[in-house]
């Protein structure tokens, strides 16, 4: 008796729990084409606004990181800022390439949300450089180049650990909260190492 009171209890938790599942995915699917499928529905339920805004300032923001990373291979004189650079190109081009990737299974289209470089410092978006800033970094080189570099990507790190700090507290997407995290503890560290070679406490 016991074992089928056993039985009929886990048969109705499970059709409880599927029930739950479909009306969750039903919820998310809310405004989308019945024919989409349930990878896209369980992946409309799993973000808000916030998740779309991070990837789409994020993606711009480190674009901008890259270009001034590549500046450092031939300009600057430091080693350390140099394999800093190197550091910075690794860890945020697959960043782009990942938040991409959410955008396009949101249904977002990069090319009528990201900003040109030029403009980016105008939109509002924390710590993006001007024209004029990242024109006179491409005309540095030597010692000078590393001061600018290192100071220009202080001001940037802390425009995208504002950012992601933003992300971890309103997302809703795990993977977004989570890279936001990480974006958090990689370039807190990184400013600390930079203020070090600007000689700054």
């Amino acid at each position: 008796m016991r074992k089928t009171r056993t039985l009929a209890r886990r048969a109705g938790l499970t059709a409880t729990a599927v029930t739950a599942a479909l009306v969750l995915a039903a919820c998310g699917n809310d405004g989308d084409s019945a024919s989409s499928s349930s990878s896209a529905a369980s992946s409309a339920a799993a973000h808000n606004e916030q998740d779309m805004a991070f990837a789409q300032g994020m993606i711009p923001h480190h674009q901008q990181a890259l270009e001034m990373a590549k500046l450092a291979a031939d300009r600057a004189s430091s080693a350390k800022v140099k394999d800093l650079a190197a550091r910075i190109e690794k860890a945020q081009d697959p960043e782009i390439q990942t938040m991409n990737g959410w955008l396009k299974s949101w249904g977002q289209d990069m090319s009528s949300s990201m900003p040109g470089m030029g403009q980016s410092a105008d939109s509002g978006m924390a710590g993006m450089m001007d024209s004029k800033d990242m024109s006179h970094l491409e005309k540095m080189s030597g010692t000078g180049f590393d001061t600018m570099f290192l100071t220009m990507m202080v001001d940037h790190h802390k425009g995208a650990v504002a950012m992601a700090t933003t992300e971890k507290n309103k997302g809703e997407y795990g993977p977004a909260t989570s890279m936001a995290a990480d974006i958090v503890t990689a370039q807190t560290a990184e400013i600390t190492e930079m203020n070090k070679l600007l000689g700054k406490n």
